[in-house]
């Protein structure tokens, strides 16, 4: 979804020992999702 509103993906990482993905993009949003899909922000956006 990132990719698809033309933010940039600065930072991708994937933990494969517990499964969680890291996911840095443009306006230093920090988004991690889990082994379960679940996901959440690291930081609340400001609007």
């Amino acid at each position: 979804m990132l990719s698809n509103l033309y933010k940039d993906i600065r930072l991708f990482r994937f933990d494969d020992k517990i499964g969680e993905i890291y996911i840095l993009s443009a306006d230093e949003l920090q988004i991690i999702v889990y082994r379960n899909g679940e996901w959440e922000f690291v930081n609340e956006p400001e609007l």
